[in-house]
């Protein structure tokens, strides 16, 4: 007995010094991956560095480290007379201000490889908003709108995931030095994890799981695509600085996870949204409280619109769905699935172009009507000016009005545009 309770104890310590090895190479293994200077490696291996010290006025100059970061984040009551938001410093124009502009960057860092460098600089504006504005309508109106459904719902659904959490972890972006930082618009952002890494794993991934069963095209070349473009963007937030190796990874296993989690009821949702009369109008509520109550800061940042523009589109989505699919406008291709691609026609890119300046228009026209009736309407409960920028960065301003003008956009692009494409014979 005694000789089989000294195997058991011998048996538990190799265990615990096993699980103890373990858990400190997994620390280190995350401290290494945290390592600005490992981002700053990956950069110089592009052909990207600072300039040596005394030149660009011996600071880099545009960008923050974190101590001045810290700085800017002290607290103010109140600037040109407006009182802040938890009375904290307003975040403008990519640098925190006191109430004068900052003039424009100084370019700090020395390109030399041009190829490179242009070639990541598009991949980051894939993560942006304009590539949201131009894809995802593009592929709604001269796709399919069955794939359209299950990009935009995906895309913000995992896009409110990524954006809160980086206000709940705050984990800090790489500092500079030792990382060039070709972005300022967003400094002011936590890191962890990479939206832009979010975004185009599951565009990308969930575009082709929409597409494998619906169209003929071989099913290879279009995982080596996804693949291709997801690492593009992925490692264009290590060229311009924005994220470290570990918020790139996790923005990927995030964006997978939720796609393999919720890839088997996508049919299900979709049916769901287009019937059910509660599901916009539960997407809607929701998509403001979720908006209304995010995560707050100790400073002004850009997360919180970017998360109600995000969220009002999704939900506009919702109920533009469900409207046209009322009204008995939803696009079913003919055939025998999967469908083979058809070849492109002269006649079919130029109704193609006609179909996206039309929808385009229309949505700019939208978005200027419903953010100036909401602006002006917040202003005059609220009695104050929303021709201040910093009177529209307040809460009760800034989440009804970005909210009230992208869920306009979101119904609009859904159900009025293809509506008026069957009005026309487009």
């Amino acid at each position: 007995m005694l000789i089989k309770g000294q195997g058991k104890v011998w048996i538990i310590s190799v265990a615990s010094y096993l699980a103890s090895l373990t858990y400190t190479m997994a620390l280190a293994l995350l401290k290494t991956l945290q390592d600005p200077q490992l981002v700053a490696q990956f950069q110089r291996s592009c052909g990207l560095t600072l300039k040596a010290k005394g030149e660009a006025n011996g600071a880099a100059s545009g960008h923050s480290s974190r101590k001045t970061l810290h700085r800017s984040r002290e607290k103010t009551t109140e600037v040109n007379g407006v009182p802040q938001e938890n009375g904290h410093k307003p975040y403008i124009n990519g640098s925190y201000t006191n109430g004068t502009h900052r003039q424009g960057p100084v370019r700090n860092y020395v390109v030399r490889n041009y190829l490179l460098y242009y070639l990541f600089r598009f991949a980051a504006a894939l993560g942006q908003e304009i590539f949201y504005i131009t894809f995802l309508p593009f592929t709604l109106w001269n796709i399919d709108s069955f794939i359209a459904r299950r990009l935009i719902i995906v895309w913000f659904i995992v896009m409110y995931i990524g954006q809160a959490s980086k206000d709940l972890l705050k984990w800090p972006r790489p500092s500079c030095p030792p990382v060039v930082k070709l972005e300022t618009r967003v400094e002011a952002e936590y890191g962890m994890p990479s939206t832009h890494a979010i975004a185009a794993t599951a565009i990308s991934f969930t575009f082709l799981l929409a597409t494998m069963e619906r169209y003929q095209f071989p099913f290879v070349l279009g995982v080596v695509a996804a693949l291709c473009l997801s690492t593009l963007v992925s490692l264009s937030r290590l060229y311009t600085g924005m994220h470290t190796v570990l918020d790139v990874i996790c923005g990927v296993l995030i964006a997978l996870l939720f796609i393999a989690v919720t890839f088997p009821v996508w049919d299900y949702m979709d049916q769901l949204i287009m019937t059910n009369p509660i599901c916009p109008v539960f997407a809607v509520i929701a998509a403001f409280l979720l908006s209304y109550n995010y995560p707050r800061l100790d400073h002004y940042s850009t997360t919180r619109a970017d998360t109600t523009v995000i969220l009002s589109v999704g939900a506009g989505t919702c109920v533009g769905v469900w409207i046209i699919n009322r009204i008995g406008l939803t696009y079913v291709p003919s055939g025998v699935f999967p469908l083979g691609i058809p070849p492109i026609t002269y006649p079919m890119l130029i109704q193609q172009v006609l179909r996206f300046v039309l929808g385009v228009t229309l949505l700019v026209i939208v978005r200027y009507i419903a953010k100036t009736l909401s602006l002006k309407a917040l202003g005059s409960w609220h009695k104050v000016s929303t021709q201040d920028k910093l009177v529209r960065q307040r809460l009760e301003i800034e989440v009804p009005y970005k909210f009230l003008t992208y869920l306009s956009i979101g119904v609009v692009a859904t159900s009025t545009v293809p509506w008026l494409y069957y009005r026309l014979g487009l």
